[in-house]
């Protein structure tokens, strides 16, 4: 055992200094890197380990922060009835908009794939342009408003299916779908486009051959070439869709207020904003942070285990 360990420690100085020498070698290469590098930590890196570390102290901004353990996690997980309530949105979000959008996302972008060129370029500017047109979805509030003005509660009243205005963004029983309705609407984002480009990335060739070795329709098509070939692009989005699933907020907020009746469209990052900018609870703002953050982790990997199986 021992002599086994000191073959380790050997081996181990041995790649050490390899990598140091091809580190000399490559310093240039390093140096070019190092501002996106500085970049990547100081905005990136330190506020994760940060807030892991506000996460086990009582910090409200005004007060130098006191370490208290597990005690946060402890009231978040066993007395916060509210986060508990965020949390189960919240995976209704994800497990609802998040496998559908990027399903759709795929789906529109490979019927976009078959259309000519300036066709495909209007095409794609309309599916995006909900994703980067800021607050468009507060014209949902229009249509859901809760009088007989609302354009929703006008069609069915015309259509005699109610009697009377619905209370669309006030009523439990209806918030949460609607905002789901609205977050699918906004789902055409960076996933969208990196699905778009992947098409177009797809060799050609690998078709012919395809159908050369007995593939008879598109749909073997896209199962054996189409979608091994794109599986950077589908990892991409996949963790682009996963993000936007789990940050849900502004739509929540902006369509149902905050907060919203008997807490009905509350989210992990709402009840965050909570905590962190009205109430300046930071300690516990950043355990609700951390626990989001291994959230996303965990269902990243998941997802990345299943594309990996992908025409394989």
């Amino acid at each position: 055992m021992k002599e086994y360990f000191q073959k380790y420690l050997t081996l181990r100085k041995h790649n050490m200094k390899v990598a140091w020498k091809k580190a000399k070698l490559r310093k240039m290469c390093y140096l070019f890197l190092a501002p996106y590098a500085i970049l990547f930590t100081m905005f990136y890196v330190f506020p994760v380990v940060a807030s892991i570390y506000y996460s086990f102290t009582y910090y409200n901004i005004l007060e130098p922060p006191r370490f208290i353990g597990l005690q946060n996690y402890i009231s978040l997980i066993l007395q916060d009835d509210i986060f508990l309530i965020g949390v189960k949105n919240t995976l209704m979000i994800a497990l609802i908009t998040g496998p559908l959008g990027y399903i759709l996302s795929f789906l529109f972008a490979w019927l976009i794939n078959e259309l000519p060129r300036w066709i495909r370029s209007i095409a794609v500017i309309v599916f995006y342009a909900p994703s980067i047109a800021g607050n468009c979805y507060v014209i949902f509030s229009v249509f859901f408003r809760g009088d007989a003005y609302g354009y929703v509660n006008a069609f069915l009243m015309n259509l005699g299916i109610i009697d009377t205005p619905r209370l669309w963004l006030i009523d439990p029983k209806y918030m949460l779908p609607i905002c789901m309705i609205v977050i699918l609407w906004m789902s055409m984002g960076s996933g969208f486009l990196s699905f778009v480009a992947g098409l177009q990335g797809v060799d050609r060739s690998q078709f012919e051959a395809g159908y050369m070795d007995g593939i008879k329709n598109r749909w073997q098509e896209l199962w054996y070439i189409t979608l091994p070939s794109m599986k950077p692009m589908l990892m991409f989005g996949a963790v682009m869709t996963i993000t936007s699933s789990f940050g849900v907020a502004d739509v929540t907020m902006a369509l149902c207020g905050y907060p919203s009746t008997d807490y009905a469209a509350r989210t992990i990052v709402t009840h965050l904003f909570d905590y962190g900018y009205s109430r300046f609870e930071m300690g516990y703002a950043c355990a609700i942070a951390t626990i989001l953050f291994l959230m996303m982790i965990l269902c990243n990997k998941a997802i990345q285990s299943l594309l990996r199986r992908v025409g394989t």
